[in-house]
């Protein structure tokens, strides 16, 4: 999981101020753009749209929607894309495609890049499904799966080779080969998102992701995270 990697590549400026001007339209008879020089400024309009959306479990979620947050998420497990591209999150992806970018995993079985570049396993540890069973997962069953993942990557290698489509060759990989994507939330999906995957029994790694994932919220709309991290976070309370 050192290899998880989570980078901004763009977010609306002020998105509380956006959030706000928003918010302040609804129920404004003037243009509010005509009035910015009287708007509070940023900390302020968190603190007032916090209070008058949120607090109290108001669900005033609407507004939210026009502030927006463009992520690069790296060197994630196939089973994390398919797990957060399920349920109802209005996020938008572009996902590095296995019939374009199989370049990489020929050069792990030619032996050019670490299996783990490309490949992902669980670190050697104790574990519990999910109705509480307890078991470990072991240095030699990890070296198997380390066997099987080089012997899969040798055979997709060899099926180009042969003249076999992309599209065919991938289906003998691993389940969990890496993939990067780009991901864009607006500002009330990705506290949804929040609700849906970091909760405390969620799946390891995309807790990971939502780990990964929060410090940019921090940074980027702050009286939001600080309202949010009391009142939601890991409680699973889903957003409408």
């Amino acid at each position: 999981m050192d290899r998880f990697r989570v980078d901004l590549i763009a977010a609306t400026p002020n998105p509380q101020l956006c959030v706000y001007a928003a918010m302040h339209q609804d129920y404004s008879e003037g243009f509010v753009a005509a009035d910015r020089e009287n708007w509070p400024d940023e900390q302020r309009a968190g603190e007032i749209c916090v209070k008058r959306l949120l607090a109290g479990e108001r669900g005033h979620y609407g507004p939210m929607e026009h502030a927006q947050i463009v992520l690069n998420v790296g060197w994630f497990p196939h089973s994390v894309m398919q797990q957060a591209r399920t349920h109802r999150v209005g996020v938008s992806f572009d996902v590095q495609s296995m019939r374009y970018t199989g370049e990489r995993i020929c050069r792990a079985a030619n032996g050019e890049l670490d299996l783990e570049e490309v490949f992902y396993l669980r670190p050697v540890g104790d574990y519990s499904d999910r109705q509480g069973k307890k078991y470990a997962y072991t240095e030699s069953q990890r070296a198997l799966d380390l066997d099987h993942c080089r012997a899969s990557a040798e055979r997709y290698r060899d099926l180009l080779s042969a003249g076999f489509a992309e599209e065919h060759a991938r289906g003998i990989l691993p389940f969990d080969y890496r993939q990067h994507f780009v991901v864009s939330f607006s500002l009330r999906a990705f506290l949804h998102f929040m609700d849906l995957r970091a909760k405390l029994d969620a799946q390891l790694e995309i807790r990971q992701l939502c780990d990964l994932m929060w410090p940019h919220m921090v940074s980027w709309a702050p009286e939001f995270a600080g309202w949010y991290e009391k009142s939601r976070l890991h409680r699973a309370r889903l957003a409408p």
